[in-house]
């Protein structure tokens, strides 16, 4: 076994390792007539090691500062800029307010950087194209550059950004059907279906209502055209009013108001899941990435599939220098403070005393809870996440 590692130990560090090493290159490697060539041959061991070479770029440790730095591979990115006239500048407060107090601790410093402007509304209908996939340095996914396929389109109504879902890729076509959906989509569904209706047809877009001819007392005809036109608009990266998604869909970029902009389930490989329905059509459950289930009006939009670039989490930037670049500054423990600017500072010695851990600003910290619970507090929660030895349970 030591022979073994001592000569995969070997073999790694004669191949670049910025480059991605297959099974195949592996085994070419390694001595045809010797036991490890048979090692590594085994359905076990080839899987496990191809996935951690190809999911994360590494470096030769040729300085301190890139030993332990991985990134995922992300090659579909573009390289280029970005559209200037989407993007506006970051003016930095260093997490200072109006008044210059210190809000937000541990900001400051960074590299400089233009905020890109992304689209939350999605309010324009119609096919748009995915030009490309873009790296944004303001937040954690990735970004997709959207061109709208109307013609009369200008400005940004014809290019936008959205939150990249991930799958998506330059070529595919996404839509949305925020504003309802198109009525020439409603007919060819129903001539589909078998069903001739030609009512609102001098309209653009149309409402769930009134696509259907009953109201909340849906017929067979109803159930089977929604049914139709979820197969339909059920497709990575389409905008969808929630009362069309059917339950067990992931879904990002959640919207709370229907009249507004998404603000839930946005940051990298997240997403969200729709689990219920309510029988009067008014509200819909849906579980965060916490395990949260928290009721969502039905007319409010998600977009379907997960926030691209899932492995953000699992990065390791490799040096304190690239936190700094980020706009981090250091965190300092409280034991490490004096006692005039922390509860844990001072004494001599590095305790903190019996007392149970808290801010800088004497608030209970480690577990404790610093909201009043009770079915108050929040009425739409159905279900708060997982805390403490319940959390610890289920992962």
């Amino acid at each position: 076994m030591l022979g073994l590692r001592h000569l995969l130990r070997n073999v790694a560090h004669a191949t670049p390792r910025s480059t991605t090493t297959t099974p195949a290159t592996l085994r070419a490697l390694l001595p045809t007539g010797s036991r490890a060539y048979a090692a590594r041959t085994t359905h076990e061991t080839i899987p496990s090691y191809d996935t951690v070479i190809t999911e994360f770029k590494t470096y030769k440790p040729i300085t301190p500062g890139i030993r332990h730095l991985r990134r995922p591979l992300n090659a579909h990115l573009y390289k280029g800029k970005p559209i200037r006239v989407l993007t506006t500048a970051l003016r930095r407060k260093g997490g200072r307010n109006a008044t210059g107090r210190i809000t937000v601790r541990f900001r400051g410093g960074g590299h400089r950087r233009r905020i890109r402007i992304v689209d939350f509304m999605r309010m324009e209908p119609g096919p748009h194209d995915v030009v490309r996939i873009e790296y944004d340095p303001g937040r954690s996914g990735h970004i997709a550059l959207l061109k709208a396929r109307d013609p009369n389109a200008e400005g940004n109504a014809k290019w936008k950004y959205i939150l990249a879902p991930e799958g998506v890729r330059a070529g595919d076509v996404v839509e949305s059907y925020r504003s309802g959906l198109t009525a020439s989509l409603i007919q060819s569904v129903r001539s589909a279906d078998g069903d001739a209706g030609e009512d609102h047809l001098d309209k653009k877009t149309l409402s769930l209502d009134e696509i259907t001819q009953h109201g909340k007392d849906q017929s067979t005809s109803d159930a089977l055209l929604i049914g139709i036109l979820r197969g339909v608009i059920i497709k990575l990266g389409n905008c969808v009013p929630i009362k069309l998604i059917p339950t067990g869909t992931m879904v990002h970029n959640v919207s709370l108001d229907p009249r507004g902009k998404a603000i839930l389930v946005r940051a990298a490989g997240t997403f969200a899941q729709v689990v219920h329905h309510e029988e009067n059509g008014r509200y819909s459950h849906i579980r965060l990435q916490s395990g949260e289930v928290r009721k969502v009006l039905s007319n409010c939009v998600a977009t379907i599939g997960r926030v691209s670039n899932p492995l953000w989490d699992d990065r390791k930037l490799g040096k304190a220098g690239r936190n700094r670049w980020l706009g981090w500054r250091p965190r300092v423990r409280g034991v490490a403070m004096n006692a005039c600017d922390h509860p844990h500072g001072g004494g001599r010695g590095k305790s903190k005393s019996d007392k149970h851990p808290v801010s800088i600003w004497g608030w209970g910290t480690k577990g404790t809870r610093t909201r009043k619970p009770g079915p108050k507090t929040n009425k739409m929660v159905i279900k708060e996440r997982p805390r403490g030895k319940e959390k610890a349970s289920k992962s």
